[in-house]
């Protein structure tokens, strides 16, 4: 059976936005890719597909699942079929990105100085006090060129009118970029010719695009400063992600233990000696890094690093204190943020929110919670949430105890129908929900975007929930012109 035939039975729910088909036709900047599929037989897919997850496994390119027992290392999974998005859709995303980081970023700078945010009662001074990622360790210090966001990986989602929403910001350790990479290569591999043909922007100059920012962000102007990568290890989820960006980059990949402070500067233990550190780009949590400031129990971190960076000696990317801009309950001020810092209307809408410590909106969201979907305010990957569409009634009565007990680490949101897109599942083409997470870098010369991002997919048949480490994965994205 030719790719025709499937395409016949492709099935595109009411309201819901496919982004290839539009009532039973293929969008336009989809037809090009179609029109070569349909050389293809099923056959010939299925071994390309195949051959994708051997490129996957033969890279090692793993994730971890700290809930399941079974092993913890799995292969990422790969849909083969890439995801197009116009040139003059990715306009409006790029821009409203921009927009954004330039509100978050005036954003933390505020609230770790003057806060006249909170003095003009634009964000409530409660919700600052009370998130446990504000950082009043980090108050007062001066950050290089003001920037406290260098790399952000803002989640996106498409509605059922077509139009994208910002879901969440990931300003702290944002992961998956090295997923979105590697796609991109397995893509050469198994379509070559489509990716010519089509003239995708490329994407593969992203670790170039970091190196160069890290290297900007050195505190001391000096021709070859030294940057180095810190991760927390190799039982960490996203190990595979640092090793692939460090050597990249060309940069050392380092634990805590490899780091030491002396004179309020940081140093890496060489074979050579002590080699000064200027600029470290982190993959640890604030908590773990510096056990003399923050978790005395932390072994990941390195004791004097924060005297260091109040010194100013060394740069640590992202910045310290993040964590308290992309609290899920914040986020819901954010279009205010942009129109306090920036006079502007925001050009990507948020999605209604609604802060359960407020009595009006937990009342609204308990009695509507079959149109619901409840998050907590600090975690992630997936975990927590309850879907009101699903959620059993006994299930439902122990999460409303444990939300009115503890209601401003709460959020509820409408569950959004996401858009779908074509999936080879099955040795068949079946839509499957979508987000799309674009990554973002800040530096002394402005913000760049890739043009492309990871899209994550909610691989099993009418889920909504995309991580992988609930069973999505992920494919390749395509800007086109």
């Amino acid at each position: 059976m030719g790719v025709e035939d499937f395409l016949q039975t492709y099935g595109c729910a009411d309201g819901i936005w496919d982004e290839m088909c539009d009532t039973g036709q293929v969008r336009a900047h989809y037809s090009k890719v179609f029109a070569s599929l349909r050389e293809l037989d099923v056959a010939a897919l299925q071994q390309k597909d195949r051959l994708a997850g051997e490129l996957f496994m033969n890279q090692g390119i793993t994730f971890t699942v700290y809930s399941d027992n079974a092993g913890i290392e799995r292969i990422f999974p790969f849909d083969i079929i890439p995801r197009i998005i116009t040139g003059q859709e990715w306009e409006l995303v790029e821009k409203g990105i921009k927009q954004r980081l330039k509100a978050l970023n005036l954003f933390l700078k505020d609230v770790y100085s003057e806060q006249q945010i909170i003095k003009d009662k634009i964000v409530p001074a409660a919700l600052i006090a009370s998130c446990p990622h504000y950082t009043r360790e980090v108050h007062g210090i001066s950050v290089p060129y003001d920037i406290y966001v260098h790399i952000s990986g803002i989640d996106l989602i498409r509605g059922g009118d077509g139009r994208f929403y910002i879901l969440e910001d990931n300003l702290r350790t944002p992961s998956g970029v090295s997923y979105m990479l590697e796609n991109r290569e397995v893509t050469k591999r198994i379509f070559p010719e489509l990716l010519a043909s089509n003239h995708v922007r490329r994407v593969s100059n992203y670790p170039l695009l970091l190196h160069e920012i890290l290297l900007q962000l050195a505190p001391a102007q000096i021709s070859n400063p030294t940057v180095v990568l810190l991760t927390p290890g190799i039982y960490n989820s996203a190990y595979y992600e640092h090793t692939f960006l460090a050597r990249q980059m060309g940069v050392s990949l380092v634990e805590g233990r490899d780091l030491v402070v002396d004179n309020h500067k940081v140093y890496m233990k060489t074979t050579n000696g002590l080699e000064q550190v200027h600029v470290i780009y982190r993959r640890i949590d604030d908590e773990y890094l510096d056990p003399l400031i923050f978790r005395p129990d932390s072994a990941l971190g390195v004791p004097g690093l924060m005297g260091a960076y109040r010194k100013g000696t060394v740069a640590i990317v992202n910045a310290v204190g993040n964590g308290v801009a992309d609290d899920k309950a914040v986020y819901a001020y954010v279009p205010a943020m942009i129109r306090y810092y920036l006079n502007e209307e925001p050009l990507l809408s948020n999605v209604p929110t609604y802060e359960l410590s407020q009595p009006d909106a937990r009342e609204h969201v308990f009695a509507n919670i079959q149109d619901m979907v409840i998050k907590r305010t600090n975690q992630s990957g997936g975990y927590g949430m309850i879907m009101g569409n699903r959620v059993t009634e006994e299930e439902w009565s122990k999460a409303r105890t444990a939300i009115e007990a503890d209601a401003r680490n709460y959020i509820a949101q409408p569950i959004i129908k996401l858009s779908t897109v074509p999936c080879f599942i099955d040795g068949a083409f079946q839509p499957r929900h979508v987000d799309l997470r674009p990554y973002a870098l800040c530096g002394p010369q402005g913000i760049k975007i890739v043009p492309g991002g990871l899209t994550r997919v909610a691989l099993r048949a009418g889920s909504l929930v995309v991580n992988s480490s609930q069973g999505g994965g992920s494919k390749d994205t395509w800007i086109i012109d």
